[in-house]
């Protein structure tokens, strides 16, 4: 990703039960390296996804360079810094079943 580009996360999920379910999957960025004070890990996005018995469907999240700005008190402007990230698939903070990393240039 650069910082006019996108990164697009698409996920299976399956209902592997025998009932009509669903899954609330949410999206958390994680900065692997910060030179300012950063949240561990930042809640991005979430979706519900209703699921029948056995039914697979794709989830999406797309995540722009804009959302992983932080307001810099000495530019006094909002700035995406350069560096590796993680995604973050979770069911909730506690519960991440899936990562994956990329680079904002």
């Amino acid at each position: 990703m650069d910082k006019s580009g996108q990164l697009c996360i698409t996920l299976p999920i399956t209902n592997t039960g025998k009932r009509v379910g669903a899954e609330v999957i949410q999206l958390y960025i994680k900065s692997l390296k910060f030179s300012v004070i950063w949240l561990i890990k930042e809640l991005k996005g979430f979706c519900k996804v209703e699921l029948q018995p056995n039914e697979t469907k794709e989830g999406l999240f797309t995540i722009t360079a804009e959302e992983l700005s932080y307001f810099d008190d000495k530019q006094h402007k909002w700035a995406a810094e350069p560096g590796k990230y993680e995604a973050l698939i979770a069911s909730s903070s506690a519960d991440i079943r899936s990562k994956v990393c990329f680079e904002l240039k």
